[in-house]
């Protein structure tokens, strides 16, 4: 039996009792016109915040690359000299050890921002285009420019990771930033609000801390883009804020990211992977594998591997091993617990609701109406559903929201090629799991409910950049714009189709040569045929 529609992903904070009420039209200040005295006095300070980082945009000098790399290096600056601040802060909001912190929040941070230095310069030249005849002489190509002033709204999963990671692409790109840390992690939102005015522009990059509260009075202000991540649900009312502007948004969302695990594929190993993507941070991971599609001949076979792996990671007693983390809060332990209500635990279970404690637990013969199905679960409970092979599984998946993530797992290409063609995710990846996330070739985003846009490296630099399409003529060569030109004839037609129409790729000898003689015939076929 398939499964209904799985609901909007859950699990993410900014939840529902995150209200937006009904919004009044407030324009922020543009055109550089400082507020009065008294106009600013009643500003509240999200709008200080907002009006600041648009001041200091307008001053130019975020533009400049050597300001952007001045910035980046800086950025670098903080995650090394301040590594104990950020350690001992992540420690207290989610229990994450020195290392797992250095190894899943800042060591990717520190990469993307040595590639863009690296690559900053190319990112943000011009880029040639192809032309069609009609414009061979003319220089045609795209700028990448700045958008304006970027709100970044982080999550509290991964503080550092998701949240300063779009600050690099904000900052590369030339924008302004305005950084909202999750409330949820208290230490960390504080050591961001304390530590990134000390290393970078204060005016440009500002951080606002806070709550609900705060972040309804930062999305009534006029930004040039929001960045948000967390859920769906947050999603539609983050663009709804954005709608009174029409400001684009990028949306990283989340879902129930499917795991198919092919019964000939090598077991131990991809239960080992499936067990270190699902436990990671206690499974608060957008791209966690959220459930386990396989055969039922294979089912007390994985619940056997995953548990030899947790025990190889976690020793026998996870609740005192230093990289099993916790729950964030109480709230969602008790949102992750009432999932396991209809459903039969095969290993784990153990809790402390204290200490926010829930033992890596998986769940066998789980039915597709139970509760753990209904939204993404966000934490370490991993349910295996039995399908009769990969055309059920296929059915499956498709019946649901599209995930952020899909896996598989096989030794045949053919199972492989048919789960990435006949399905969609934002994200697809064979035998391994997370690690996608970590290659910055690769655009990281969602698709329908599971986001919209994608970042990381160059795809982070031009989400956040406008890409200016560029045309410089000189007033020569009128001849070649009879064509266009009043009065229309049948002739004149046929020869703007010939040169609109013809696209062309030739090398610098091909172009001057063609130039040359489209010169001359300019010359003589236009006085011939269109006088």
């Amino acid at each position: 039996m398939l499964g209904p529609k799985v609901l909007p992903p859950g699990g993410w904070e900014l939840i529902p009792e995150f209200n937006l009420p009904n919004y009044s039209v407030r324009f922020s200040l543009r055109g550089g016109r400082k507020p009065t005295e008294a106009q600013h006095c009643r500003m509240s300070r999200e709008q200080k915040a907002v009006a600041r980082a648009r001041k200091a945009f307008e001053t130019g000098r975020s533009k400049p690359l050597e300001h952007r790399i001045h910035q980046l290096k800086n950025l670098q600056r903080l995650l090394t000299e301040r590594k104990k601040e950020i350690v001992d802060a992540i420690k207290k909001d989610l229990g994450k050890s020195e290392e797992g912190t250095q190894l899943y929040e800042t060591l990717g941070l520190e990469g993307e921002i040595n590639m863009a230095v690296k690559k900053l310069k190319e990112w943000a030249a011009p880029r040639p285009v192809e032309k069609n005849l009609m414009t061979l002489s003319d220089t045609v190509y795209i700028r990448p420019e700045p958008l304006g002033v970027v709100l970044i709204i982080g999550a509290w999963n991964y503080p550092w990771a998701i949240t300063i990671q779009p600050l690099i692409g904000a900052i590369a790109a030339g924008n302004a930033a305005v950084i909202k840390p999750s409330e949820v992690c208290v230490h960390t939102a504080k050591v961001m609000e304390d530590l990134l005015p000390l290393y970078i522009d204060k005016e440009l990059y500002p951080v606002v801390t806070g709550g609900v509260t705060e972040t309804q009075e930062l999305l009534r202000q006029r930004f040039d883009h929001i960045f948000y991540t967390g859920n769906g649900m947050v999603g539609k009312l983050i663009m709804e804020a954005a709608a009174k502007h029409l400001t684009p948004v990028t949306l990283e969302l989340g879902g129930k990211s499917p795991c198919y695990i092919d019964k000939n594929c090598d077991l131990t190993i991809a239960c080992r992977r499936i067990a270190w993507g699902k436990y990671t941070n206690c499974g608060q991971t957008c791209i966690a594998p959220d459930y386990i599609l396989c055969e039922p001949s294979i089912q007390n076979q994985v619940i056997e591997e995953v548990q030899k792996a947790v025990k190889e990671f976690y020793t026998d007693d996870p609740k005192s091993c230093p990289d099993y983390c916790r729950i964030i809060n109480q709230r969602h332990f008790k949102r992750i617990m009432a999932m396991l209500e209809d459903s039969t635990i095969a290993v784990g279970g153990d809790n402390d609701e204290s200490d926010c404690y829930i033992a890596p637990t998986i769940l066998k013969d789980v039915k597709p109406e139970a509760k753990v199905m209904q939204e993404e679960i966000f934490g370490p409970l991993l349910p295996i559903l039995s399908v009769s092979g990969l055309d059920e599984a296929i059915k499956f998946i498709n019946r649901g929201e599209k995930p952020l993530a899909l896996y598989v797992f096989s030794h045949d290409s053919k199972v492989i090629n048919r789960v990435r063609d006949e399905t969609s995710s934002g994200g697809l990846l064979a035998n391994d799991c997370l690690v996608h996330y970590s290659v910055s070739s690769l655009p990281f985003g969602g698709v329908g409910n599971s986001g919209m846009g994608c970042y990381h490296g160059k795809f982070s630099f031009d989400q956040l950049s406008h890409q200016r399409g560029c045309l410089i003529k000189q007033l020569k060569m009128e001849g070649m714009n009879s064509m266009r030109y009043p009065p229309h004839t049948a002739k004149k037609l046929g020869w703007a189709r010939f040169f609109i129409l013809k696209t062309v790729d030739l090398g610098w000898v091909g172009r001057m040569v063609l130039l040359a003689v489209m010169v001359v015939g300019a010359a003589v076929a236009f006085q011939h045929y269109l006088n």
